[in-house]
């Protein structure tokens, strides 16, 4: 079993064991440094063997990669048996990893539907259930990465948005049970909008410098910094949360207030 002597204990999350899924970049990565930072030991799941081995690296022995590919179920319970073996806990599960394939219902393959959907809505069913099987034993906090995408209509992000609100549906089936059970495990969900990640990048038009449109240059924009998302991440994580159980907060700058 891992022990370490000089994380910070002063942290927000000392003590804690968290798993984090897709983290070796983007928003999962932004949140494994800031898990670290404040106290927790981070396990780095991700399909990205040099990504998640150059970040682990990094953060030094606080951090760990596994290679995990989260759609599939065997892949779930080695994980978990490995955290189990590894740390004796799991205080922390940040469901992440997921894709984006852009395409209305018009446009969209049945292949590409499925593939979407498997990523990134049965990878959480399989996260939360493999995890509570662990978790129950001494509380924790499972925090399910949704989307704006899932609350408000998006005609080209079809499959993405199906994907999202599956996650956040399933969250609160999750919430309700962890408390009716008395697991004293909380489950909630995060909703970004507009992250510059790498897989959003893509997105924009040739000659569009995104970092312009962040809340970097203007606190109103509507792009904003994956180390935003972690911020929360982190706030839920921690015992400031306690009280805190089946939400959907939303990290969007407003974007869903100014629709209505």
């Amino acid at each position: 079993m891992m022990t370490l002597d000089h994380i910070n204990k002063n942290g927000r999350v000392h003590g804690k064991v968290a798993l984090v899924t897709g983290g070796a970049r983007g928003i999962g990565a932004a949140s494994v440094r800031l898990l670290a930072a404040e106290g927790a030991r981070v396990l780095i799941s991700d399909l990205d063997v040099e990504a998640g081995q150059a970040l682990a690296a990094e953060l030094g022995p606080t951090a760990a990669f596994i290679q995990h590919d989260v759609s599939r179920e065997d892949e779930w319970r080695r994980v978990i048996d490995h955290v189990r073996e590894h740390y004796g806990r799991l205080d922390v599960l940040v469901n992440n990893a997921g894709i984006l394939i852009c395409g209305s219902i018009e446009q969209t393959s049945l292949e590409d539907w499925h593939k979407v959907l498997r990523v990134n809505a049965d990878s959480v069913f399989l996260g939360c259930r493999e995890g509570i099987a662990l978790m129950k034993e001494t509380g924790g906090s499972i925090i399910n990465l949704s989307s704006i995408a899932a609350l408000a209509g998006r005609d080209d992000y079809l499959a993405y948005s199906a994907s999202k609100g599956a996650v956040a549906a399933l969250s609160r089936s999750v919430a309700v049970l962890c408390r009716r059970r008395k697991y004293r495990i909380r489950c909630n969900t995060l909703h970004p909008d507009g992250v510059l990640t790498d897989m959003t990048r893509g997105g924009f038009p040739e000659g569009v410098d995104p970092n312009r449109l962040t809340i970097d240059s203007d606190p109103m924009n509507r792009m904003c910094r994956p180390e935003d998302v972690a911020a929360s991440v982190l706030f839920l994580a921690s015992d400031e949360a306690r009280a805190i159980n089946g939400v959907e907060l939303r990290i969007d700058g407003g974007q869903m207030v100014m629709s209505i």
